[in-house]
């Protein structure tokens, strides 16, 4: 079964939490690899949502212009 994606929101909080826990934390190498990895992949998914969210609203926008 594929696992849900993250909201924007949720993605955003959990990168706050990964810079936090490299800040303050003292992760490993091996975690640190994991941790930015992680980190990327949640970017992308709000990247992602950011495009989708601009492209609704550019619709609705030239939808206005009719």
């Amino acid at each position: 079964m594929a696992k849900k994606q993250p909201s924007y929101k949720e993605s955003l909080e959990e990168i706050e939490s990964i810079v936090d826990e490299i800040e303050n934390g003292d992760p490993d190498v091996d975690q640190l690899g994991a941790m930015i990895n992680r980190a990327v992949e949640l970017v992308k998914i709000c990247k992602q949502s950011i495009r989708s969210t601009e492209e609704e609203i550019n619709k609705t926008l030239k939808g206005l212009e009719d």
